[in-house]
């Protein structure tokens, strides 16, 4: 993987993994580039994503839903939203069943991601990926293409996570930090609550990317500035 810290590496990074990559869906996502780390917020085209997964453990779980909203600062496009059900390699658990509601008989004639993942690749590239949490889509989707094309994927993203921990942070006192307080919940739902979003309900794909988007347009009104470049925000 790419180290976090050196965000302006990303478009040489694109262009290596390109020529490297033995996948031909991969090397078209590469080969459709980057968008360069100076790019102001204003001007970035993002696309929010979300998995349902059947755990937590990226290593011996599997991804179950995708869900994909592109959008930039002002405007979210519903329209070319994406959402799939597809077979994980794993069985489902039932506590995760009863997390996202999807049951053994709709994965069980569901497509497997490889299937997807051209069309899930195409909607991606030349996007700035957006999360909420990225030790999910970032490490579940590198370990699920290595298991199924013998070889990952890397890609800058923005986590809403991460922002809303870093703005509650700057928000506490000398003395809640000094008393080790906790920060408030930086949780999807309560994150949104903050900035008067409506509630959606939570562990759907499609309804989680939307609502990721929707903050990272809510953070980025109350916090950043229209100049503010890209590669202050991606990891």
């Amino acid at each position: 993987m790419a180290v976090q810290g050196d965000i302006l590496s990303w478009p040489n990074r694109f262009a290596h993994l390109a020529r490297q990559s033995n996948d031909e869906r991969l090397r078209a996502f590469y080969n459709a580039g980057v968008q360069t780390p100076e790019t102001p917020v204003s001007q970035a085209r993002f696309v929010a994503l979300d998995f349902e997964t059947t755990g937590l453990d990226h290593e011996t779980d599997d991804i179950v839903s995708v869900g994909l909203v592109p959008f930039d600062a002002r405007r979210i496009y519903c329209r070319d939203a994406k959402h799939w059900i597809i077979k994980p390699a794993t069985p489902l658990h039932t506590e995760s069943v009863v997390v996202h509601q999807i049951t053994h008989s709709q994965v069980s004639d569901a497509p497997d991601l490889d299937d997807i993942l051209e069309e899930l690749l195409a909607c991606l590239a030349g996007r700035v990926i957006v999360v909420h949490y990225r030790h999910i889509e970032r490490l579940f989707f590198n370990q699920t293409l290595i298991q199924r094309l013998g070889e990952g994927i890397e890609f800058p993203l923005i986590d809403t996570m991460m922002i809303e921990h870093q703005v509650e942070t700057a928000r506490q006192t000398f003395w809640q930090r000094f008393t080790r307080q906790p920060i408030s919940s930086i949780r999807l739902a309560d994150s949104r609550k903050r900035y008067g979003l409506p509630y959606y309900i939570a562990h759907h794909a499609l309804s989680d990317a939307l609502a990721t988007a929707e903050l990272l347009q809510a953070q980025l009104q109350h916090h950043y500035t229209q100049n503010t470049e890209i590669k202050s925000l991606w990891v």
